[in-house]
């Protein structure tokens, strides 16, 4: 039997950040997974200039001798390669999107959630509203374009509807902090989201993934957070830049995030509702939402971050490996899921 051909997607269409942010990942997958499946790996590469590249490795050597080409011509080299299963990298979101619908039209069929949820997940309003419609407790909040003013009392968290990493995130504790936190904000979206800050208590992200044709909860990942100096994560507790511009993940160690014991009594309620939460997306394979804690033990929904790497520091990998889940076995469950579910699809049916 041939080893399967893997399709890494790698890079960004629109935005460098999320360039570098996606190879850091991909290149960290490759890394873990070289010798633990017995797969042909692949990498597409797309740069914001929108242009494509196919190479060897993403190493800086690698990436410059790979010659670029528009999407017309990238097609014929996909459509060549006989590709079985495609890896979704791609963290923009024309890249959870737009380029997943590609690979819907080329029939190439990936992991993870098709391009409709992601476009879902990515505007955290709408998400609010679909899981609050499920029974999901949510803050409330409202929902800012350029010149509205925020009607919502302090203490309050600003945010653009629309970026991952808490990027252009601020605590406001009084109106006068208003119009520089939507300032902020409205740097990196068109629409910004005022929601009630939900005091402390806990943070906690929960993972869900689908095994063997069953939702399983995976257990909790919990984030050090001080109600009086450090009330909210910031973007810098989650990625980095060097002196020299290259960006890498900010440290992880026990002090700043652990996994819940399963007997905490939090698990239990939390997992329901992620449960409720992937069910009301209609996510496929996989999922990740974010919890706050309050004082009562009331778990309240912030977002959901419907992608993952594959890599050893994504968040739903560590999750996995803390219940004995390999992150091999975790990958290649996600596989044959996902080559299943194509297959089903073309059987004809008859009457």
């Amino acid at each position: 039997m041939s080893a399967l051909r893997i399709l890494h997607l790698v890079g960004s269409a629109s935005d460098d950040f999320y360039c570098d942010l996606s190879r850091l990942y991909a290149e960290d997958c490759l890394a873990a997974t070289a010798n633990a499946l017995s797969s042909d790996a692949r990498i597409a590469y797309i740069t914001p200039d929108q242009q494509w590249r196919f190479p060897l490795s993403l190493s800086p050597s690698d990436l410059a001798a790979a010659q670029p080409m528009p999407l017309s011509e990238a097609i014929s080299v996909l459509v060549a390669q006989n590709i079985d299963v495609m890896l979704p990298q791609m963290f923009c979101l024309p890249g959870m999107t737009h380029y997943r619908a590609l690979f819907d039209l080329l029939q190439i069929p990936y992991i993870g959630n098709p391009p409709e949820v992601m476009a879902l997940a990515a505007h955290k309003a709408r998400t609010k509203a679909v899981v609050a419609a499920a029974g999901v407790s949510v803050p409330r909040g409202e929902l800012l374009r350029l010149g509205e003013r925020a009607t919502i009392m302090p203490p309050a968290i600003v945010k653009p509807v629309n970026s991952d990493n808490s990027l252009g995130v601020t605590l406001v504790n009084d109106r006068a902090e208003y119009d520089a936190a939507l300032e902020i904000a409205f740097e990196y979206a068109s629409e910004v989201i005022v929601e009630e800050f939900i005091q402390l208590g806990r943070e906690v992200r929960c993972g869900v993934i689908d095994r063997d044709h069953q939702l399983v909860a995976l257990p909790l990942e919990e984030y050090w957070i001080d109600r009086h100096g450090y009330p909210i994560r910031a973007h810098a507790d989650k990625l980095k830049r060097s002196e020299e511009g290259n960006l890498s993940f900010a440290a992880k160690n026990h002090d700043k995030s652990w996994i819940v014991d399963i007997s905490d009594p939090i698990t239990e309620r939390v997992q329901a509702m992620a449960k409720q939460c992937h069910r009301a997306m209609g996510c496929r394979h996989y999922s990740l939402f974010d919890f706050r804690i309050d004082p009562q033990g009331q778990p309240w929904f912030l977002e959901a971050g419907l992608y993952c790497s594959f890599a050893p520091k994504s968040v739903i990998a560590a999750m996995a490996r803390a219940t004995g889940i390999e992150l091999a076995d975790l990958l290649m469950s996600m596989i044959e899921s996902t080559l299943g579910e194509t297959q089903q699809r073309s059987v004809p049916c008859s009457f």
